[in-house]
């Protein structure tokens, strides 16, 4: 995987980049970030960087056409290793070990490396059973570890999800940190690093991965996947920095203009007094969408509604607004304000807890439009 591939994170990539051009390349590095986010994707890039053979020594990127890239870009490379959570299925009844599932793995991986542990867990048929980093794979890794690069400068185990580890897993790893064998990088990407033993912590490199920005997911839409750029920003806001999430939602989001339904159901609010039937009318239209679209839509107001409270306080809050949102956005601003922004932040949440527990969606909408209208009356 390029880095260039990756959208934005320019400051990790760099971070990464200067490791290897300097020559300070750390042999236990934990890239913490949340799921949905980029921590697999920069580990598989940076794994690719460092043993491009091609590459010059200033390059910011990988050649991505030399032998190792090609390898590394398939996940075949015999000096990549990878540790990650299984459990037995139907195809694995017993010993589920790692690399028992590489084949699967390796296209879990290249189809959407942005996925969770539940996809991962879905795509091995695991039912519901949870995975884990057994014991056994201790011995696996000990053995592994202790054989030189076969081909590349670096070997190099990516251990995915380590907080899932067995304590003897988590054992074994701890060891090879301490006595770490020669050209050997351990890469963990963690989603809950909170949850692996300080000696862990206090032995590796961390690369802290942030969650990505609204406009990176929405570019990435709207540029890699031909999601309209209108549809790709609602994703993208719901998403809340998460690319799994914006992936695995884009075709069931397209299909709902949430922006354009948010608009018409804030202006009937406001003059709900002269129309009462239009409110009626439209929550037969909320009721159309279903429980989990329902869902998404207050979501996605929760979401817009904050933009809106921030663009009233200062426009330097909001710096990025796709044009249809701008000219909206700059008229409701007098409309919320910091003395009516908590009510109806909770009037939208309690709207989505009820839609949550089955209530009537029509009566939820039209309660909640009622109280939204007298709260946007009060700024």
């Amino acid at each position: 995987m390029l880095f260039s591939s990756i959208p934005g994170q320019a400051a990790v990539k760099q971070v990464l980049r200067q490791s290897v051009q300097r020559q300070h390349v750390a042999h236990a590095q934990l890239f913490r970030g949340s799921e949905g986010g980029a921590a697999l994707a920069l580990a598989l890039a940076y794994a690719q960087y460092l043993n491009c053979e091609e590459r010059p020594a200033d390059a910011a990127d990988s050649c991505g056409h030399c032998p190792a890239c090609t390898k590394i870009e398939k996940l075949a490379h015999p000096d990549l290793n990878f540790i990650v959570p299984v459990t037995t299925t139907k195809a694995v009844a017993k010993d589920a070990t790692s690399s028992k599932f590489m084949a699967d793995w390796r296209s879990f991986v290249l189809a959407n490396p942005y996925q969770g542990l539940n996809d991962w867990m879905q795509h091995i048929g695991a039912e519901n059973k949870q995975g884990s980093i057994s014991k056994e794979e201790a011995g696996q890794l000990l053995r592994l570890v202790s054989l030189k690069a076969f081909e590349a400068r670096f070997k190099i185990v990516i251990i995915w999800l380590p907080e899932l580890m067995h304590p003897a897993a988590a054992n074994a790893v701890l060891k090879l940190l301490e006595e770490p064998p020669p050209a050997t990088i351990f890469l963990l990407v963690s989603h809950a690093p909170e949850q692996l033993l300080p000696t862990i912590i206090s032995r590796v490199q961390p690369v802290v991965v942030r969650p990505f920005s609204e406009n990176d997911i929405t570019a990435y839409l709207h540029e890699q996947h031909q999601v309209p750029e209108v549809k790709a920003r609602q994703v993208a806001q719901l998403a809340e920095g998460s690319l799994g999430a914006a992936l695995a939602s884009r075709e069931q989001s397209a299909d709902h203009d949430y922006f354009t339904f948010f608009v018409a159901w804030m202006r009937l609010c406001f003059s709900y007094g002269s129309k009462a039937a239009d409110i009626l009318k439209q929550s037969e239209e909320f009721q159309k969408l279903g429980r989990e679209n329902q869902k998404e839509l207050l979501s996605y107001s929760l979401g817009l509604l904050r933009k809106v409270l921030l663009f009233g306080i200062d426009p330097k809050f909001v710096p990025h607004l796709a044009a249809g949102e701008q000219q909206f956005i700059t008229g409701f601003a007098r409309f919320v304000t910091p003395r009516n922004a908590d009510l109806l932040t909770k009037e939208l949440t309690d709207a989505h807890y009820h839609i949550e527990r089955n209530a009537n969606p029509r009566m939820v909408f039209v309660d909640s439009s009622l109280r939204i209208g007298v709260f946007l009356r009060m700024n």
